[in-house]
């Protein structure tokens, strides 16, 4: 989860450009929760939440952009015990090729056939 967080930082930052000004610029982190928000005049929008829910961190939050060539990029996205977990997105994203064949026939070998140990 750090690492999410982390990299969602990055992405703010490697979006922005040396000549972009700060329009807003939050951060409240706390023990148990955080929250972060940075929009910039060269139309990079960041926010972000978190809580801390019994010993596992639940992290909500959005991105947006305008891509060079003109397009608007937004992504809603939740991280969790789960995982990463995009809400929506625009443009939408690519739908993932299917499993080979090959690949379920193992997948489903190994599920039939745990290991002994």
């Amino acid at each position: 989860m750090k690492f999410f967080i982390a990299f969602a930082c990055l992405l703010a930052v490697a979006l922005a450009n040396e000549d972009a000004g700060v329009l807003r610029s939050e951060q409240e982190v706390n023990v148990d929760n955080f929250k972060f928000a940075l929009k910039l005049d060269n139309s990079v929008d960041v926010e972000q939440q978190g809580a801390l829910n019994g010993e596992e961190w639940v992290v909500k939050g959005a991105q947006a952009w305008v891509s060079p060539d003109g397009v608007p990029v937004s992504i809603q996205y939740l991280a969790d015990a789960n995982g990463y977990q995009v809400l929506s997105a625009n443009p939408p994203l690519p739908t993932p090729p299917p499993i080979p064949d090959y690949i379920q026939r193992s997948l489903e070998y190994i599920a039939a056939h745990p290991s002994q140990q």
